[in-house]
């Protein structure tokens, strides 16, 4: 499994993150996407409207660099910010029949999703008690699962 039992916590319990990818000529594209974990696959699947006729849904299916990052404040007073990052391979899959979206999609989804495959994951702040100085410091790890298609 990709991630720690705080970071599926992390995961459940917030609803935007940024996905990054990367056009043909290079240059970076970096959206605000709607996600949801996938305890099937152990990947991220990243939905939206009109999600097969977008540039990202594009970018990754020519070259499946991405980034994701999930961020907030878990308090301001004392300044407690918490970070996941998730580097990877992404799939653009037109009709997925093992989404985390299958049952509960929000009406207007075209059905597409990105699936991000972990194989980086760093964190901050999040695997151990807030205000813990020992989670202040950067975890990350390497993981390595073999690529799959839906």
């Amino acid at each position: 499994m990709p991630f720690t039992d705080a970071e599926l916590t992390y995961l459940s319990g917030q609803l935007l993150g940024r996905l990054a990818t990367s056009h043909p000529d290079g240059t970076l594209q970096v959206n605000p996407v709607g996600f949801r974990y996938n305890s099937g696959t152990g990947t991220i699947d990243i939905a939206g409207h009109g999600m097969s006729r977008s540039r990202k849904f594009r970018n990754v299916a020519a070259n499946g660099r991405v980034a994701f990052v999930i961020d907030d404040l878990a308090s301001v007073d004392p300044w407690q910010p918490r970070m996941l990052e998730i580097r990877g391979h992404g799939e653009a899959i037109a009709e997925p029949a093992d989404s985390a979206y299958a049952a509960t999609a929000p009406a207007g989804l075209d059905g597409a999703i990105i699936r991000v495959r972990p194989e980086r994951v760093i964190s901050f702040n999040i695997n151990g008690p807030v205000g813990d100085p020992t989670s202040r410091r950067v975890h990350g790890r390497d993981y390595a699962q073999p690529l799959e298609t839906s």
